[in-house]
C-alpha cells in the first residue's frame, strides 16, 4: 500500500472530533478527520448553546468538572469573542424547591471556584421591581442573577474544523468509516465517501464518534465486553419572542431537573432541556409530545404570559453520549468526560471518547493529546487557549466596536444584517463580501439577508455542502425565511453544481487539445 500513514485519524465531526484535530494539526501533526454527514450534524448542534460552569453540577459534587469549565468560559470568550457572548441568567425562587441560603452557597462556590476576568459575579434581585420580573409570574418576587456565556454552537464546531485545515488537517466530510484493521503496525482504515472506497493509513485512531462511539469498537474489532455508554436524549423547543430583555432564565422543576429560557435569534426564545434515557438509533431521534408538552408546562410555571404546543416553530433533538455512571436518573448521570485507551500488541493505539460538555471540548482535546502523547511522533506544547479560532482576532475582544467599523465600511448592510455577518464572521467578514460596495454586489437575495455572496463562501470555504448545511448550522436562515427561503437556496446550489460541472468539463477538454 502506498503513502505514509497519519499520525492521527480523528473518527467524527462533532465538536470533540474537531477540537482534537485542531490542537494535534497545530502541534505539528499530520492530522486527518472523517465525517460521516456535515460537521456537528448530530449531537454538537443540539445543545441548549451554552457555554456555562453548570451550577447543577455542584449538587452533584463534580467540582472539577464544574471548575474546568468555569476556567474556560473565560478562554473561549477571548479566543472566540464574535460567537461567544456573555449572557446573565436569571433564577427566580421557589420557596417550595431549593431553599435561599443553599442557592446562595451554590453561587459563591460559582464565583470563586474559578478566576473571573470579564463575567460578573452573582446577585441578589428583587423580581418586583427589576425589569427581569416582567416576564414571570407575580408569585415570584425574589431571585439570583448570575453570568455565563452563549454560544453559536455549530459555528463553533465549523470554525475549529476550519483552523485545523488552514494548519494542515485532512477534513472529510460526507466520508463514512467502514472499518480497521492492524496493518504492518499501523491502522489500515477503510472509509467511503461519494467517490466510492477506498483505505486510508493511521498510526492513532482516536474515535469521536459521540453516540457510535461503540458502533466504531466494533468496527474496529475491538470487543468492548459490556456497554460503556448511556444515551441521553435532550430535546428544546423554539417558540416567539414572549419576554423583553438579553437575560435568560434558569428554573428549577419538582423533579429535579433543570430547564433553561433562552433569547434566540432576536425574534425566539428557546426552551430546554430535557434528559430521556434513548435507546434506538440516534440518526432518528426527534422530539416527542411528552417532551414538548413537559418544556410548556416547565415554562407556565414561572412566565407570566402562557405558552402551548401551537406555540412551537421549531423543535430540535440530540443524543447525548455519556459514560455510564450507573446513576439512577438521566439527569444525574455525569456529564464529564471519560477516555478509553485500548493499546497493545494486537493492534495500534485507538482512544475513545464518552461523554463531554461543549464547553470543555478544548481542554478534553489537550488532556487527550497529553493521554496520545507516548503515541504520537510529534507532540508539541499546548497552544489552543492562547490563539484566536478564525475570525476571533477582534482588537481587545471588543465586538461593538467592530461592529461599528463593518457598518462604516460597508455602509451598504441593513444593520440586522451587519450584525450577523460580523457576530459568524468576525474579523473574516472580509472573506464573505470581499469588494462588494453595494447590496448587488453581492449577488442574489435568497431571503433573510443571505445572498449568494455568502453561500458561495460557506461553500467554498466552511465545507457546506447542502441546504441543510447552510439553513440550520452555518446559520439558522431556516427559521428566518421558511420554505421560501429553502427552495431558493436550493435552486442556487444546484445551478452553482452544475456551473461548476461544465467549467470542470472545459478545462479537461482544454487540457486535452493540450496534450
Amino acid at each position: 500500500m502506498n503513502g505514509q500513514p497519519f499520525d492521527l485519524l480523528v473518527i467524527g465531526g462533532g465538536i470533540n472530533g474537531v477540537g482534537i484535530a485542531r490542537d494535534a494539526a497545530g502541534r505539528g501533526l499530520s492530522v486527518a478527520l472523517v465525517e460521516q454527514g456535515d460537521l456537528g450534524r448530530a449531537t454538537s448542534s443540539a445543545s441548549s448553546k451554552l457555554i456555562h460552569g453548570g451550577l447543577r453540577y455542584l449538587e452533584q459534587y463534580e467540582f472539577r468538572l464544574v471548575r474546568e469549565a468555569l476556567m474556560e468560559r473565560e478562554v473561549l470568550l477571548s479566543i472566540a469573542p464574535h460567537i461567544v457572548r456573555p449572557m446573565e441568567f436569571i433564577l427566580p425562587h421557589d420557596v417550595g424547591q431549593r431553599s435561599a441560603l443553599l442557592i446562595r452557597a451554590g453561587l459563591f462556590l460559582y464565583d470563586h471556584l474559578a478566576r473571573r476576568k470579564v463575567l460578573a459575579g452573582s446577585r441578589r434581585v428583587n423580581l418586583e421591581r427589576e425589569e427581569p420580573g416582567a416576564a414571570l409570574a407575580p408569585d415570584f418576587r425574589v431571585g439570583f442573577s448570575y453570568s455565563d456565556c452563549w454560544v453559536d454552537d455549530a459555528r463553533l464546531v465549523v470554525l475549529n474544523a476550519l483552523d485545523a485545515k488552514e494548519r494542515g488537517a485532512d477534513i472529510r466530510t460526507g466520508c463514512r468509516f467502514i472499518s480497521a484493521a492492524p496493518h504492518e503496525g499501523v491502522w489500515k482504515v477503510e472509509v467511503e465517501d461519494d467517490q466510492g472506497q477506498y483505505p486510508l493509513l493511521a498510526n492513532v485512531i482516536v474515535n469521536a464518534a459521540g453516540p457510535w462511539v461503540e458502533q466504531i469498537l466494533a468496527q474496529s474489532g475491538i470487543d468492548s465486553k459490556e456497554s460503556r455508554i448511556r444515551l441521553i436524549q435532550g430535546s428544546h423547543i423554539v417558540v416567539p419572542r414572549n419576554y423583553a430583555g438579553e437575560h435568560a432564565y434558569i428554573l428549577q422543576n419538582p423533579d429535579g431537573r433543570i430547564v433553561f429560557i433562552i433569547p434566540y435569534e432576536h425574534d425566539f426564545t428557546l426552551i430546554g432541556t430535557t434528559d430521556v434515557p434513548f435507546q434506538d438509533d440516534p440518526s432518528t431521534v426527534s422530539i416527542s409530545t411528552v417532551e414538548i408538552n413537559y418544556l410548556c408546562d416547565v415554562a407556565n410555571r414561572y412566565l407570566r404570559k402562557p405558552i402551548g404546543p401551537d406555540d412551537v416553530l421549531w423543535s430540535y433533538s440530540g443524543v447525548r453520549p455519556l459514560f455510564d455512571d450507573q446513576s439512577a436518573k438521566a439527569s444525574t448521570v455525569t456529564r464529564d468526560y471519560v477516555f478509553d485507551l485500548r493499546e497493545g500488541e494486537a493492534h495500534p493505539p485507538l482512544l475513545s471518547i464518552y461523554g463531554g460538555k461543549i464547553t470543555t471540548y478544548r481542554r478534553l482535546a489537550e488532556h487527550a493529546m497529553q493521554r496520545l502523547k507516548p503515541h504520537l511522533a510529534r507532540h508539541g506544547e499546548a497552544w489552543t487557549s492562547r490563539v484566536p479560532l478564525p475570525g476571533g482576532d477582534l482588537p481587545d475582544g471588543d465586538f461593538p466596536r467592530f461592529l461599528a467599523r463593518v457598518l462604516e465600511r460597508f455602509p451598504f448592510l441593513p444593520a440586522e444584517v451587519a450584525t450577523r455577518l460580523s457576530r459568524a464572521y468576525g474579523t473574516r467578514i472580509d472573506r464573505v463580501l470581499g469588494n462588494a460596495r453595494s447590496w448587488a454586489d453581492l449577488g442574489e437575495h435568497l431571503g433573510g439577508g443571505l445572498t449568494a455572496c455568502e453561500v458561495d463562501y460557506l461553500v467554498r470555504e466552511e465545507f457546506a455542502r447542502t441546504a441543510d448545511d447552510i439553513l440550520w448550522r452555518r446559520g439558522k436562515f431556516g427559521l428566518h425565511g421558511g420554505k421560501k427561503i429553502a427552495e431558493r437556496l436550493a435552486a442556487h446550489l444546484a445551478a452553482r453544481a452544475s456551473g461548476n460541472e461544465k467549467e470542470r468539463a472545459l478545462s479537461k477538454a482544454a487540457d486535452v487539445r493540450g496534450a
